[in-house]
């Protein structure tokens, strides 16, 4: 009794903090539906009939694409918790081969959330059109681009939630006052560039007014609709009914057509609900939606409703012109912060979906910030937040109405959902393994009510649609310009990798010189030598004592358990003091700011050494050409072999005290080193902490011996090699791809973040590897 009294409350706490994350946009809806349905032919239809079927086709698409598509299926393919365009693309890659980029392992596989409770898709045979799509790689594509498509319609999204729900929360000003329209547009600008400027503060202070905020407002318009129900037209109950659509086309024709793309605008920002899942759960959001935001939404344009059909000059301004005097700057007001805090959310989802594209190689390199003490899930990239408030700006001031930034809206988030669509049936098939007739009947309902709503959209285009179609496109573009390059670049590095005969051949020595401390070697390679280490080596035959091959990918997962994220393994005999380390991250993984790598990846190595003397293979474990690679833990075991400790001597700013390294340096060395550590305070608490194996008895004294040599490698340097490429197309490729690669990737790839930025490697550590890159 207790437990189930505690899981409701808990219910009930994430729904009351799911009203200022997830229905922010949708709940402003009201603001501008109306006013953009009545826009063209439609507005000489000044008939209660067509007041009353306008109402209907509200009500009956809300409830068909929110309450019944939404709530009842797309929020049931969460991806462990999480939702989303992308979150639906891992689903179908972790169920069948569908991504194009070769990285996968074995081992990914028995990562503990790979698989969801009581999935059985790992047991069921393969269906004929399962293989037929992993076989095709142009079916693969085609899919890549369709997600690639929705995440453009995203960002899209992100531009244009932020200019109509501002500009149409100051509206009123128009109406109620004697300002000028450009002064209200504005103001809004004002409001706009507030709005971003703040981004990088954060919202942990104000996020705990959100919600109420949203609530509300809610209750405010459900109030304001119940009060122009029975003031104007009580009967106006009577549109609920499917009857009244029938006698709106009936009596409006190829007008009451062409105003959908104006109805559409009810369910904008339905898709920002699954997009925000993670943050909540299935039901605490079903909760919110079925008890608070679905009924007040109905409540509201009902009572518009009701108000217009005995005001029909109102047409213009219906929301604002709704509102009993006495209340209208109260209102007004909340307006303005509703619009702020939907706006707020759709920016969060612009940064959290542009993160997942850069974490599954569809994106330019950004800086992502995230620190310690703001909103779990909370992250902050600077160049999307000026991309954005720019454009959004640029929106705000041409366009001027709201109406046409409303049908470029209702484009975006139509199109978004009818991406959507095309991603269920497969989910329904390969993930949820239901019968392929499911699938048909999913798309035929939804799809064919959705393409009607797009077609309309689509005439918008003169109007205001053109803006989505050149946004998504030019989004469309770069991502997946990215996404061929970067593939293209690592299917070269997996052709030009070192063969490991000629690594066993060099000897022990490798037939360099070595030098004391530790060599980190990035790389995108999952196995084998990469050329950047030989390329290394033939400019500089000299090297450090201990190599690190570290490999940081995306697993097609929200997120992978810190015990599960390092993945490590030896390549040659012990002798070599060569490794593999294989991080693996989710695609909604944030490296916090303040991460130890450097500690943790010694100390992985340091278990690594450990289970293999003592021959655990354990059973997350995979066979390469390098050997075995085992799962390990920085916390598993270390006190048993390693210990950790404050360096006395970084503390005091002076150089380290291993007679080892300290006599293989000079004073001059040693002196400027110094100088160095103390400009750079960070570095020097990274390299604070010192390591030392305990007083144990090992079974094999080499165990001992190893393990000294990779403190004594930490302790005295750590330098990280960074391959440096300069990419072009192959002489005899056609013309199109020279294009892409020698232009448009070499464009990117020169104008966004260093890997050493992203990868947050000191400067003073960082060593770059020229290789040049023939696709």
């Amino acid at each position: 009794m207790a437990d189930r009294r505690n899981r409701c409350n808990q219910i009930l706490l994430l729904a009351y903090q799911s009203f200022g994350l997830v229905f922010g946009d949708l709940s402003i809806s009201p603001l501008y539906v109306y006013k953009c349905t009545f826009y063209g032919g439609l507005k000489h239809h000044q008939t209660e009939d067509t007041i009353f079927g306008a109402f209907s086709l509200i009500f009956w698409t809300i409830t068909l694409l929110s309450l019944i598509k939404y709530m009842v299926f797309v929020l049931s393919a969460d991806d462990n918790g999480e939702g989303g365009i992308f979150a639906l693309y891992a689903l179908l890659c972790r169920h069948a081969r569908f991504s194009l980029l070769p990285n996968q392992q074995a081992a990914d596989e028995e990562i503990s959330t790979y698989y969801g409770p009581g999935d059985a898709s790992r047991i069921l045979p393969s269906s004929a059109f399962k293989s037929l799509i992993e076989r095709n790689k142009r079916s693969k594509t085609a899919l890549l681009v369709l997600v690639l498509v929705g995440t453009s319609m995203v960002i899209t999204i992100g531009v244009l939630t932020p200019a109509i729900s501002v500009s149409s929360s100051i509206d009123g000003l128009v109406a109620k006052t004697s300002l000028k329209h450009s002064t209200v547009v504005m103001i809004a600008c004002a409001l706009l560039v507030g709005l971003f400027v703040l981004q990088h503060r954060g919202t942990n202070k104000v996020a705990f007014l959100f919600a109420p905020i949203m609530i509300l407002w809610l209750l405010i318009i459900a109030t304001v609709g119940v009060y122009n129900i029975v003031t104007w037209n009580p009967s106006v109950y009577k549109a609920l009914s499917p009857y009244y659509i029938y006698v709106f086309f009936r009596d409006t024709g190829i007008d009451g057509w062409l105003s959908l793309g104006g109805i559409l605008l009810c369910i904008t920002g339905t898709e920002a609900i699954f997009a925000e899942l993670g943050q909540f759960t299935v039901t605490s959001i079903r909760f919110a939606f079925c008890c608070v935001v679905y009924p007040c939404l109905v409540l509201q344009y009902m009572g518009q409703a009701a108000f217009l059909s005995k005001n029909f000059s109102a047409l213009p301004s219906s929301f604002y012109s709704s509102i009993p005097d006495p209340f209208f700057w109260p209102v007004l007001m909340m307006a303005m912060l509703a619009a702020m805090v939907a706006s707020q959310a759709v920016i969060f989802a612009t940064f959290s979906i542009v993160k997942q594209c850069y974490a599954l190689g569809c994106f330019p390199r950004v800086k992502i910030v995230h620190k310690p003490r703001w909103v779990l899930g909370q992250i902050y990239i600077p160049e999307i937040n000026w991309v954005v408030m720019i454009l959004t700006l640029a929106v705000t001031i041409c366009f001027q109405d709201t109406r046409h930034i409303a049908f470029a809206f209702g484009l975006a988030c139509m199109t978004l959902a009818f991406v959507t669509t095309w991603l269920m049936p497969l989910i329904i098939n390969f993930v949820w393994n239901r019968n392929i007739v499911f699938s048909v009947l999913f798309i035929l309902f939804f799809g064919t009510i959705e393409l009607v709503f797009v077609a309309s959209a689509l005439v918008k285009i003169p109007k205001g649609g053109w803006i989505t179609l050149l946004l998504s496109l030019f989004f469309t573009f770069i991502t997946y310009v990215w996404h061929y390059g970067s593939r293209k670049k690592y299917l070269c590095d997996q052709h030009n990798k070192v063969p490991m005969k000629s690594i066993l051949s060099l000897g022990p020595s490798l037939g360099i010189i070595k030098v004391p401390g530790m060599g980190l070697i990035y790389t995108e390679l999952a196995s084998g030598v990469p050329a950047t280490f030989t390329h290394f080596l033939t400019n500089l035959p000299a090297f450090y004592q201990v190599v690190v091959f570290v490999c940081c990918k995306t697993v097609p997962i929200p997120y992978v358990p810190q015990k599960e994220r390092y993945l490590i393994g030896r390549i040659g005999p012990k002798t070599y003091r060569m490794y593999r380390c294989i991080i693996r991250a989710g695609y909604k993984d944030v490296n916090k700011d303040g991460d130890d790598f450097e500690d943790e990846l010694v100390m992985s190595i340091a278990e690594f050494i450990q289970l293999e003397s003592e021959g655990y293979g354990g059973s997350n474990t995979d066979r390469s050409i390098d050997g075995r690679l085992a799962v390990v833990k920085a916390s598993n075991k270390f006190g048993t072999r390693l210990s950790r400790s404050i360096s006395e001597a970084n503390i005091a700013g002076s150089s380290r005290s291993q007679t080892t390294v300290t006599n293989s340096k000079s004073p001059a060395l040693l002196r400027l080193r110094a100088e160095y550590e103390q400009e750079l305070p960070r570095l020097s608490m990274r390299r604070m902490f010192q390591f030392r194996p305990m007083d144990t008895k090992f079974r094999q004294p080499q165990v001992k011996e190893e393990l000294f040599d990779l403190v004594n490698a930490k302790d005295a340097e750590v330098a990280y090699i960074v391959g440096h490429g300069h990419v072009k197309a192959k002489r005899n490729s056609v013309f199109v791809k020279r294009l892409v690669i020698n232009v448009a990737y070499s464009f990117l790839r020169k104008n966004c973040r260093s890997p050493g930025v992203m990868l947050n490697i000191p400067h003073i550590c960082l060593i770059k590897v020229g290789m040049n890159y023939y696709l």
